[in-house]
């Protein structure tokens, strides 16, 4: 009688496993595979933010002086306040920060902004050309520049604590925003006072609005510009290098066209109104 001889059992996955393990070096490939899983990262949620340390603000000095608190996680997004906060030691029972010479007003917007993404008043829609909700804290008209300085001196406040997007918010406001020739003047004189000579995003788009508006100098607010051609005399010249560029180019192209100002995209969407 012939002999059968029974075939040799498929290889399992059992066995498959154990053959990889054993050329692995018997490590456990599960743990190999494990190890190459990408990371998740943690999601900081807004009670995080809550549970980090408080954070006293002083603002102004002497009997203007007003303290502010707020967590430090908030102020960590600002460079500035960043660099600060890292020199306060992991027990530090006080944890204070001194702004002697910012403005209380720009200093909660700022903090409105880091707490909220926005500060007051806001847009009225997410459309950039959007107007801005009233504040019927200001005056109407606005002759002293009040709601102008308002968002100058966030703009200011959040160029010194390293904040772009804040900036770009607050500059964005500022062209939303009417006032009256002498408002318009008080903002001019803050921001050749307050801002650099490099800084052409907020000083041009000034210039550029005087230089053609000269019918508003002369019937409303003559001698607040002369003065502040006197105060700034870098305003005067950067008015009047723009109204001899555009009498350049009537006279190069034959007749008058609306001024155009290279460089300020970021210029008012709409004209402000003259109030008196």
């Amino acid at each position: 009688m012939a002999t059968v001889e029974a075939p040799s059992p498929t290889p399992t996955g059992d066995v498959d496993m154990e053959e990889s393990r054993a050329a692995a070096g018997g490590e456990d490939v599960e743990e190999m595979l494990g190890g190459i899983e990408p990371e998740v990262v943690k999601r900081t949620t807004f009670l995080d933010y809550l549970k980090s340390p408080i954070v006293e603000l002083a603002v102004g000095t002497g009997e203007e002086e007003t303290l502010l608190w707020a967590h430090q996680a908030m102020l960590i997004k600002s460079p500035y306040f960043a660099e600060i906060c890292g020199q306060f030691g992991a027990g530090a029972t006080r944890r204070r920060i001194d702004l002697p010479n910012d403005d209380l007003s720009a200093a909660g917007s700022v903090l409105e902004y880091l707490y909220n993404g926005e500060y007051f008043p806001r847009r009225l829609s997410a459309s950039k050309d959007a107007p801005l909700e009233p504040d019927p804290s200001l005056p109407s008209p606005d002759n002293t520049g009040a709601a102008l300085l308002q968002h100058a001196k966030v703009y200011t406040l959040a160029d010194k604590l390293g904040l772009p997007v804040l900036k770009s918010l607050a500059h964005a406001k500022i062209h939303r925003t009417s006032s009256t020739a002498r408002g318009e003047i008080a903002y001019a004189r803050y921001v050749y006072k307050e801002t650099s000579k490099e800084d052409v995003t907020i000083r041009r788009p000034v210039a550029a609005f005087w230089a053609t508006r000269s019918h508003v100098l002369r019937h409303e607010a003559e001698d607040e510009f002369r003065a502040m051609c006197l105060e700034f005399p870098q305003f005067g010249f950067d008015v009047l290098s723009l109204v001899l560029d555009q009498r350049e180019k009537k006279g190069e192209r034959g007749h008058a066209e609306p001024a155009v100002v290279p460089g300020s995209a970021h210029g008012r969407k709409r004209a402000r109104v003259s109030q008196g």
